[in-house]
């Protein structure tokens, strides 16, 4: 009974920020009805269907969709449906007859949500890309790495996940509730390249504010302040620090017996090298461990760098069900949380065409264009042995 309970949603399976958006809007209660292909893609890494996470709580159906037949079922289907996402380059769903004007002609309340790396419109729109090109075009990429070094990839977090698929989720749900006053649904245009520098912003003001420069490793959030970083311990671990303000520097420096002037809270940059050296051959010290009961739980602002074979096991992460075991498989839970209307994983990930009989059923499709559609190839019906999602 999640928030967005009695929303239906359409998505058009495809990789990295879509799945996750559907993800994300069926755990919040909307019941997403996944279209796959019949047959696999052969885009991004392939994960076996059980492992493929971000495929979750929500049911699947096969659907070829370069068939004749399928655009007409999937305009029937936008009947039913309060909003459509998809992650296809611009003007394919237009090229299959399922793009936002079919669509929002059989259903003018529809939200039609489209997430693409480089958006709708401009001189690379076409242009084929992924995550790291999405954020090396808005300062995001150029800014994090250590001096001296090639920028490093922030895993595919900044532009897949965090410029597409929550921004697409914050659209659409925008959107859902403008739809409510008006009676009019409407396109979300929601790019990677966007996104990824919406993120930015403060980032941006700081350096307005002549608080951080392009230089990378030097900032006071990149790790060139020696109040924010994260050091090597003496078994080869590491632990992150960050007392950036001064009463948080000083219960880190009350927890390591020092004196202010031992190693003064500098808002130098010139003063940072040296500084950062002193904290290190100390932190080098002792074990992860050792820090972590000296450290944790205070003010001064400390975690340990833990692995994601550890992260699950932490005290904090049990208690709060950060993480969730479900057939011996560890996962991140559904988020965020909420007091009256639970967020909560609905079900394992399905396999390409799981549920195509009984989710069309639901959808208002009659059993025997079922049976004509699985017989004519034009969808399908599979178990859930599938090899990949």
């Amino acid at each position: 009974m999640g928030p967005l309970e009695g929303i239906k949603i359409i998505e058009l399976a495809g990789i990295g920020p879509c799945p996750m958006c559907g993800m994300l809007l069926a755990e919040l209660g909307a019941d997403v009805l996944k279209i796959d292909r019949v047959r696999p893609s052969g885009l991004g890494l392939a994960v076996p269907a059980a492992d493929a996470f971000l495929h979750r709580s929500r049911r699947s159906i096969a659907l070829d969709l370069k068939r004749p037949e399928a655009a007409p079922l999937v305009l029937r289907l936008c009947e039913h449906a309060d909003a459509l996402i998809e992650g296809f380059r611009p003007g394919v769903t237009e090229k299959l007859g399922i793009g936002p004007e079919p669509c929002l002609a059989r259903n003018q309340r529809l939200v039609y949500g489209r997430v693409t790396g480089w958006g709708q419109t401009g001189p690379l729109a076409k242009a084929a890309g992924h995550d790291l090109n999405y954020i090396a075009l808005t300062g995001a990429l150029h800014a994090i790495g250590r001096p001296g070094q090639p920028p490093t990839p922030p895993l595919n977090l900044v532009g897949d996940f965090g410029g597409g698929a929550l921004y697409l989720a914050l659209g659409v749900v925008a959107a859902l509730l403008e739809a409510r006053h008006s009676g009019h649904g409407q396109v979300v245009d929601a790019a990677m390249v966007d996104g990824a520098a919406s993120l930015m912003t403060g980032i941006y003001a700081l350096r307005s504010a002549g608080l951080v420069n392009d230089e990378r490793g030097v900032n006071p959030l990149d790790g060139g302040a020696h109040f924010y970083d994260v050091y090597e311990t003496s078994d080869g671990k590491y632990i992150a620090l960050a007392p950036i303000e001064p009463g948080f520097y000083a219960t880190l420096l009350e927890r390591l017996g020092l004196e202010p002037a031992a190693l003064p809270h500098s808002r130098r940059r010139e003063d940072w090298p040296a500084l950062k050296c002193e904290l290190a051959a100390l932190i080098k010290t002792r074990t992860r461990e050792a820090w972590t009961t000296l450290l944790e739980g205070t003010d001064a602002c400390f975690a340990p760098v833990l692995t994601m074979e550890e992260a699950p096991r932490h005290s904090h992460t049990r208690a709060r069900e950060t993480f969730v075991e479900q057939d011996g498989r560890w996962q991140p839970n559904a988020a965020p949380r909420f007091s009256r209307t639970p967020s909560e994983i609905r079900s394992p990930p399905a396999a390409s065409g799981q549920h195509t009989r009984e989710a069309l059923s639901d959808w208002g499709i009659g059993g025997d264009e079922i049976d004509a559609l699985i017989a004519s190839g034009v969808v399908a019906q599979r178990a859930t042995s599938d090899d990949t999602a």
